[in-house]
Formats: structure tokens, C-alpha cells, sequence
């Protein structure tokens, strides 16, 4: 009731749309008397599709016609008499129309009541501004459905005008042969007598002014029929116009930018079978009405009245044309995207998909799809429809594939499955650009015919922008130019035009986002360690998050110019940190027990208050990818913070972190004061057994510190990690021994050979080390 109660109150066009809706089909009246019957009624609980619904459709028919029965017997007086013989002839009237499809009176209603609804909100938001509609997803593909049912009723109604203007047309030409044919025996009656011809010319002539009156109107008529089904096509087509923007321009852009930010891990952009229905929804409408506009021409030649409509037809034919040439091409889509940093001579995948071609029936012929790799400046020319000669910038080998379609799934793609880049050519770079910030990207581009050849559609589509490199040291630079491009382009811009420099806040998002996904972890990048990234970037010293939200970063501040004082960009050490985390140390992260974006500073800001032998794990800022540990020691009377030269992945390649830690006696507790066996054990290598099978004993790596003085220390502050005590305690045990017990005991030990210098033998306070242990 309240949805008829606010329809009530619509103006200008909003309130002729709604009348609109209603007719001998459905009576506004009934709408009116029966409203908060109608909108109490679970129309949506019905599948239109599904003929097993259509016993619930009856019941709904059956209580709509009891509805205004009972409505009619209750009208009193003089006014009510009318009501009631009107009420009750809609009721049979109804019934009629409706008792052998009552799905047809669902998907009325339903019509209805969903276009009433959308004539409403946007006349609220109009009144409004401010506060439209959030913009949920159940919303907007609410809004897409009321917009198609909308138009299936168009459409559905223009049909039936065309069948009244046929055999209104088909009559007229039956009564125009009947004219011919009287012209025809006034014409013979020429050679008979006056005295018969004349009372026989006289019935004649009378039967012709009277039919050649009736042709008069009844072409005025089949004008105005055109006149108005042609107005109605422009409707109709303008909608389905309208919708097409917003799937094409709307949701299936939005899909392609979330599948760009997946390339930056972000989440997955989604599947595309709701698109896809979608889009072949249009494209079925639109053939539809191509169709009906079709008929209409041919009626127009058939029986040429002089006339607007003509005129109008070819305007109604080209822009149909138009609609589905822009939902052809748009539809073309690369649903996997070939690898953004793409190696020369190495193997690579991507695939392709027509979202209309199921509907279009295209796979009756498939299409083969052809890839090609063009440079930056060949995609701006592409997209200008200049002429580029067929050019590349390079060779894929594989490079053609032809469209298969899936029955179970209704889909028609192309799978390139073994791509391989020969060879690129590389154009002249500009400036300070590297080959790594050079981009391209493949084109596939393919052809095909719809209608029996009725129209032919040649279709491109350009993959994400490629950085290609041929060899895996440029491998980080070219992930710097891909990430850069993913976070910051705008849809429709010049192929690949991207800001120079961006807000700090969005760079934290892009690099949050890039971490969190490669690390597989749901503990991103937090306020203190974007400050410590910001600290870094800008070589500041503030802390405070505020300071930086307004600043901007250059992409030479990104990944062109060097850190102070070291060899490397801001991000290649933030991409080395992610390389040792996904690699080696996700399940500390994950843990918790890797706090690792802290200075030198900060570390010993931190351990200074925390008990002896208390350690934690920060990132080294001196060395990409690595890793080292911070501890506080007691020395020479005072007490100190150390912190060892960084391990890298070469090193968790040869013994894990957890390994390392419990090798370390001397570290006890993780920062600020967990029991490091709580937080390592578990990841730790099981001891080898001490069973020997095939009479040698396996060596057994171990992680050792050599601990003597502040002279130890590198430029860094940081130390060697080559020799411990607890092999200098092995080492004085095995000398103790007599010699012959020494070589029995080496026979089945299986030491390794190691030298020890004179004062190692005879000095407890310096000795050297092995780094394995049997």
C-alpha cells in the first residue's frame, strides 16, 4: 500500500511512465482498489522460468480474482453500483486473459510493481541529493533487473504492434487488389451496350469511391501505426542504450579494474557468469528489436506510403546496428591475463572470452583468436584506429587459438596455453627509463560474422600493461613498474599513462595490499610500520602519521632513486623484505614473532629495558632481504645491545630461522618476554639419528656466534657469524683425549677437517670454529 501510496504522488514524466504501465491488461483500477493486496503478495517468490512454479501462479491468479469479487459486493450506492459492474468485469475479464498462462500475471505484476518502485527512488534521490541510495550490490543488480524486465515488456509489446500493423497491412493490400480489380471491370464494360452497362458501371463505380475512400484512411492509419511503433523502437532502444552503459561501462569496467588490482593482490575480481547473463540479456533484446525493425522495413517496401517514417526506420536501423557493434566489442574480454612481467623464452598462458558469442551463435563458425605483443606507442595508436601495418614488437610463438564454446557452461573462449616470447624490440627509451619501466602489451584481435553474415565484427582486445625481461635480476624493477601502474592508472586512460607522483597514504594501500598477499597473512602493514616505511622513503625523523598524509611520493623516490648512503631504491628494499617473508618466514610473521620494520635505534630503544639474553627480529637496513637479530648481552660490566650480521634467503636455504634461534644459547627470551622454545620449538628440525645404516654418519649443520669483543664489530655494528663457544668446548675436549683415542674417536665421529692456529690450542679466551658439527 505504501509503494501505491508514494506512486500516487509522482509528477511530470515519472507520473506518465507510471499510468503508462496500465491498459487492458491490467487496469489501473484494479491496481488501485486491490494495492496493499497486490504488494503483500510474494510475487518474487515466483521463478518465471521454471513451469513447476506455475500451480503458485494460479493460486495467486485465483486469489487476485476472489480479491476484487469480494471488492465489487461491497460497493454501496449510487456510485457503487458503477464500481461493482466494473470490478467485476475486470475480474472476468482477468480470469480470461490470464487463467491459461498465469505466469503471464506474475511477470505483469511483478513489472509492475518493480518499475513503480524504481519510478519512486529516482524521484526521491531527485529530491534528494544527498541521500541516494547506498551503493549495495543487491541494490544495483535489483536495479539492472527491474531495467530488463522493463524492457522484455517493451519489446513484447512492439511485437504485438508489429503483428496488428502486418495484417492491417495484409488486409489493405487484399482491399487494394479488390480496387485494382473493379478498375479493372469498369474498364471491361466499355464494349457492352449502354443499356447494360450503365446500371452495372453505376454499382461499380459506387463500390470503388467507397473502397478507394476506405484505402485513403486505412493508409493514413498504417502511417500512423509505423509512425508510433517507430517511436516506440526509439524508446525501446534508447533504454536498452542506457543499460548497456551500465553493464558495459560500469559493471564489467569495475570487474576489469578489480582484476587489475589482483595483480597487485587484491582481492579476486569475481566470476563473470552474472556479466555474462547480462550481456547476453542485451544482446538478445537488441537482436530482437534489430529483427522487428527489420520487418518493418520490409512492410515499408512492400507497401510504400509517402511518410516521416522512412527516414526514421534508417536512423532506428543504424542505431540498433550501432548498440550491438559497441556490445560486440566490449565483450571481448581477456578473462586470465598473461603475466605482467613476462621473461623472453619462457612459456606463458592467457585466456580470452566472447561474453555474447553463446547467444550470438558464433561457435556455429568458430573464430580463431590471433595474439601479438605491440609497444606502448603501437596501443595509443590502436586505440586512435590509426593504421599500424600490422607492426609488433616482437614474436609469441603459439600465438593463435580458435574459440571453443562449453556447452555445460555456455561459454565461448580461446585458451593460449603455450605462449612463448622470442624475441622483443625494444623502441628508444627516454631519459632516466630503464628497460624495466618500459611497457607493452598483447593485443588479441579476431574476426567474425553474426545473422547469416548480416554483420561481421572484427574485435581487439589489449591486456594489462607487460614489462618484459630477459633475465630474473630485473625481475624487481619490472614489479616496481608493473605495481606502480596497477595501483594508480584510471579507467580510459592513454594507454599507459600514469601519475608521476601520488599521496603517500595511496602508495601504503597498493604496498599493504601487495604484502598481505604475498606473504599470505592477514597481519598487514600497521600505522608504525607505514611510519617507519614513510621515515625511510623520505629520510625523516618524525613519528607522527599525520605529518606525512598530505606528502607526496615520486615514482624516482620509488624505485629510481637510491636510500641515502646505500645502493638501492626504497622499493627494492621493501621488495626484498617480501621475498624473504613469502620464501622463508611467513609462519613467523604470521606468529607474530617478526617485528621487523625497526631501525637500529628502535631495537635497542626497545631490548635496553628487557631482561639479559631478550632478543627480537628486525629487517637489516643495510642489506636487501635481510634479516637479523637484535639481543640484549651483559658485557664487561655493562649491558649492551647486539645485533647480528642479517641472514638472507641463501642462508634459510641451508638452516631455518627456527634452527638458528635454538642453536643460540645465549638468546632466552622473545621480545618483550615469551620463552623462545614457545614461539620456535614447533618449527625446529628434528635431531638426526644416530644410526648409521650404510656405515657413515649424515653432518649436522649448526648455527654458532663467536662472542669476544667490541673489535668484532663491522661498520654496521654487526656481527660475524662463523664461530661459537660451544665448539671451542668440543674442540678442547677432543685434545684432552690420547692421540690414539683421538683417532678412534675421529674414525667414528667423522669430523670434518678444520685448522686450529697455535693460540686456538692453548687459549681459552680465543679460539676458531666449525660450522659443522657430526
Amino acid at each position: 500500500m505504501a509503494l501505491w501510496i508514494q506512486a500516487q504522488q509522482l509528477q511530470g514524466d515519472a507520473l506518465h511512465q507510471m499510468q503508462s504501465l496500465y491498459g487492458q491488461h491490467f487496469p489501473i483500477e484494479v491496481r488501485h482498489y486491490l494495492a496493499q493486496w497486490l504488494e503483500a503478495q510474494p510475487w518474487d517468490a515466483i521463478d518465471l522460468e521454471n513451469q513447476q512454479d506455475e500451480f503458485k501462479a494460479k493460486r495467486l491468479l485465483d486469489g487476485l480474482i476472489q480479491e476484487l469479487q469480494r471488492k465489487a459486493e461491497h460497493q454501496m450506492g449510487e456510485d457503487g453500483f458503477l464500481l461493482k459492474i466494473k470490478l467485476g468485469h475486470y475480474a472476468t475479464q482477468l480470469k480470461s486473459s490470464y487463467d491459461p498462462c498465469p505466469l503471464e500475471l506474475v511477470r505483469c505484476v511483478k513489472h509492475i510493481l518493480y518499475t513503480e518502485q524504481r519510478l519512486v527512488q529516482e524521484a526521491s534521490n531527485a529530491s534528494s541529493p544527498g541521500s541516494g541510495p547506498v551503493d549495495g550490490t543487491p541494490q544495483r543488480y535489483q536495479q539492472i533487473n527491474q531495467t530488463f524486465e522493463e524492457l522484455r515488456v517493451m519489446t513484447h509489446d512492439t511485437e504485438n504492434d508489429l503483428r496488428k500493423l502486418q495484417h492491417s497491412q495484409e488486409y489493405f493490400i487484399i482491399q487494394y487488389q479488390e480496387s485494382l480489380r473493379i478498375q479493372a471491370q469498369l474498364s471491361s464494360l466499355a464494349s457492352i451496350p449502354p443499356a447494360e452497362r450503365v446500371p452495372r458501371e453505376s454499382g461499380l463505380q459506387s463500390r470503388k469511391s467507397t473502397l478507394e475512400a476506405w484505402l485513403t484512411r486505412e493508409a493514413n492509419t498504417l502511417q500512423k501505426y509505423r509512425q508510433e511503433l517507430a517511436e516506440k523502437h526509439q524508446k525501446t532502444l534508447a533504454l536498452l542504450r542506457k543499460q548497456q552503459t551500465v553493464i558495459v561501462d560500469d559493471e564489467l569496467i569495475q570487474w576489469k579494474r578489480r582484476q587489475q588490482l589482483t595483480g597487485n593482490g587484491g582481492p579476486s575480481e569475481g566470476g563473470l557468469d552474472i556479466l555474462q547473463a547480462w550481456c547476453e540479456k542485451l544482446a538478445d533484446m537488441i537482436w530482437q528489436n534489430r529483427q522487428q525493425i527489420r520487418r518493418v522495413e520490409h512492410l515499408t517496401q512492400q507497401l510504400p506510403i509517402p511518410g516521416p517514417t522512412e527516414e526514421l526506420l534508417t536512423e532506428l536501423n543504424a542505431t540498433v546496428t550501432d548498440i550491438i557493434s559497441a556490445l560486440v566489442t566490449s565483450t571481448f574480454i581477456i578473462e586470465k591475463q598473461p603475466p605482467q612481467v613476462l621473461k623472453t623464452q619462457t612459456k606463458f598462458s592467457a585466456t580470452v572470452r566472447l561474453l555474447v558469442g553463446g547467444k550470438l551463435n558464433v561457435h556455429m563458425n568458430p573464430p580463431q583468436v590471433k595474439a601479438t605483443i605491440v609497444s606502448e606507442q603501437q596501443a595509443k595508436a590502436l586505440l586512435k584506429n590509426e593504421n599500424t601495418r600490422n607492426e609488433s614488437s616482437g614474436e609469441i610463438l603459439n600465438n593463435s587459438c580458435v574459440m571453443e564454446y562449453h556447452q555445460t557452461t555456455g561459454t565461448l573462449s580461446a585458451h593460449f596455453r603455450t605462449m612463448s616470447l622470442k624475441r622483443i624490440k625494444r623502441s628508444d627509451r627516454r631519459g632516466a627509463e630503464s628497460v624495466t619501466e618500459e611497457k607493452f602489451t598483447v593485443l588479441f584481435e579476431s574476426q567474425f560474422s553474426v545473422g547469416g553474415n548480416e554483420l561481421v565484427f572484427h574485435v581487439k582486445t589489449l591486456s594489462l600493461p607487460v614489462v618484459v625481461i630477459v633475465h630474473g635480476s630485473q625481475d624487481n624493477n619490472a614489479t616496481a613498474t608493473v605495481l606502480w601502474d596497477n595501483a594508480f592508472s584510471e579507467p580510459g586512460r592513454v594507454p599507459f599513462v600514469v601519475p608521476d607522483k601520488v599521496l603517500w597514504p595511496q602508495l601504503c594501500e597498493a604496498l599493504n595490499m601487495k604484502y598481505k598477499s604475498e606473504v599470505h597473512s592477514d597481519r598487514g602493514l600497521s600505522e608504525d610500520i607505514l611510519v617507519f616505511l614513510a621515515q625511510k622513503a623520505f629520510s625523516s625523523s618524525s613519528n607522527n602519521p599525520e605529518d606525512y598524509c598530505n606528502m607526496t611520493i615520486t615514482w624516482s623516490q620509488f624505485n629510481r632513486e637510491s636510500l641515502p648512503g646505500r645502493n638501492f631504491t626504497f622499493w627494492q628494499w621493501f621488495d626484498g623484505v617480501i621475498e624473504l617473508m613469502k620464501k622463508h618466514l611467513k609462519s613467523h610473521w604470521n606468529d607474530g614473532a617478526i617485528l621487523g620494520f625497526l631501525n637500529k635505534q628502535q631495537a635497542q630503544d626497545m631490548l635496553m629495558s628487557k631482561p639479559n639474553s631478550t632478543f627480537l627480529l628486525r629487517f637489516s637496513d643495510s642489506e636487501i632481504g635481510g634479516i637479523t637479530i637484535a639481543w640484549v648481552f651483559h658485557c664487561a660490566g655493562e649491558r649492551m645491545v647486539w645485533n647480528l650480521m642479517p641472514f638472507t634467503t641463501k642462508d634459510f636455504s641451508i638452516r631455518s630461522l627456527a634452527d638458528r634461534i635454538s642453536d643460540l644459547n645465549h638468546l632466552l627470551f622473545l621480545y618483550p618476554n615469551q620463552p623462545k622454545e614457545e614461539v620456535f620449538s614447533r618449527y625446529c628440525t628434528p635431531p638426526n639419528s644416530k644410526a648409521v645404516g650404510d656405515g657413515y654418519v649424515k653432518p649436522e649443520i649448526k648455527q654458532v656466534v663467536k662472542v669476544e669483543n667490541d673489535s668484532m664489530l663491522d661498520t654496521e655494528g654487526e656481527f660475524d657469524l662463523e664461530e661459537t663457544m660451544d665448539m671451542a668446548r668440543q674442540v678442547e675436549e677432543f685434545l684432552r683425549q690420547p692421540m690414539e683415542t683421538q683417532w678412534r674417536h675421529l674414525k667414528i665421529k667423522c669430523y670434518p677437517l678444520f685448522t686450529l692456529s697455535k693460540s686456538a690450542l692453548f687459549s681459552a679466551s680465543r679460539f676458531s670454529a666449525c660450522s659443522f658439527k657430526c
